[in-house]
């Protein structure tokens, strides 16, 4: 699966030609190739295997669990990548390149930070929900099970608390944290979670969309910290990385210090640029992002 999924779905809404002999990253990747790239994508993964619909022959990322009907856009990119195709013919621009250049232009948008954006992604041929099922944390992991899920990619936990971040915008689904407001009785505010009652009972809503962040769900900022600080954490995930772990003292610290936060949440989406990405001869540039070529 995109091994980048777990991470930018919260984020999905940022380049450009030199690739090195050994099928390097750059930020120049499109100089050459396709000049207005830059430009046509913020008018608006690492291998963009989330963008394949289902086939005949192949269930894809979209319909699993932690994605349906809860990772959206889709259409916009699919505006881009015509945008791309009409200004570059030729496939010139990578599905995959389109969502990490994406990513990052939707997070400044929103008022957060920028990062250097490497880029030479090709796309995958492939997707599987299964991987996405069973490679995307569960939003009732505790500590133990996101710290194993990121160093599994190569992340640490100041990567972990950071990204984790990211939550300060996007949405997510009733089913997603019923079990957390009607069930973790001693790691949440009491107000809390009878204000969510409401709009998440014991039964029906399920796909009701609620903010990760209920004060400033349109603009990146740490007060997804500060709300862990008071256990107002919306996800059972959430919470766990302040739950008397080593994970604390960042927590602490993003919470009192945006500044912070924002350097390792940019160092961390830079570290994510070769977790599962294609280069060189591998994989794809898919003409059309929802299927293979």
């Amino acid at each position: 699966m995109g091994s980048c999924s777990l991470l930018l779905r919260s984020i999905f809404f940022t380049v450009i030609a030199f690739v090195g002999p050994h099928g390097n990253l750059s930020p120049n990747y499109y100089s050459r190739r396709c000049p207005r790239a830059l430009s046509i994508v913020q008018a608006g993964g690492c291998d963009a295997s989330i963008l394949l619909d289902d086939t005949a022959n192949s269930v894809g990322e979209k319909t699993a669990a932690p994605n349906n009907n809860s990772v959206r856009g889709f259409e916009v990119v699919d505006h881009i990548k015509a945008k791309l195709e009409k200004s570059c013919p030729g496939a010139a621009v990578s599905c995959a390149d389109i969502l990490a250049l994406a990513a990052c232009d939707s997070v400044v948008y929103l008022g957060g930070p920028s990062w250097k954006v490497e880029l030479g992604r090709r796309d995958s041929t492939t997707a599987s929900r299964t991987a996405a099922n069973t490679s995307i944390p569960s939003p009732l992991s505790n500590i133990s099970s996101l710290t194993s899920s990121f160093a599994a990619k190569g992340l640490s936990l100041k990567d972990l608390v950071a990204l984790s971040g990211s939550h300060t915008i996007g949405l997510t689904r009733c089913t997603a944290y019923r079990a957390r407001i009607f069930g973790d009785i001693n790691t949440i505010d009491t107000s809390f979670a009878k204000s969510l009652q409401r709009k998440c009972p014991r039964s029906g809503n399920d796909d009701s969309p609620t903010p990760l962040d209920l004060q400033t769900p349109n603009h990146f900022d740490n007060l997804y910290f500060k709300n862990l600080l008071k256990k107002k954490g919306l996800l059972h995930s959430d919470q766990a990385i302040f739950s008397g772990s080593s994970a604390d003292s960042l927590v602490q610290r993003y919470a009192s210090n945006m500044s912070a936060f924002f350097k390792d949440f940019a160092q961390a989406m830079v570290e994510m640029r070769n977790i599962g990405t294609l280069t060189g001869r591998k994989g794809e540039i898919r003409i059309d992002c929802r299927k293979v070529n």
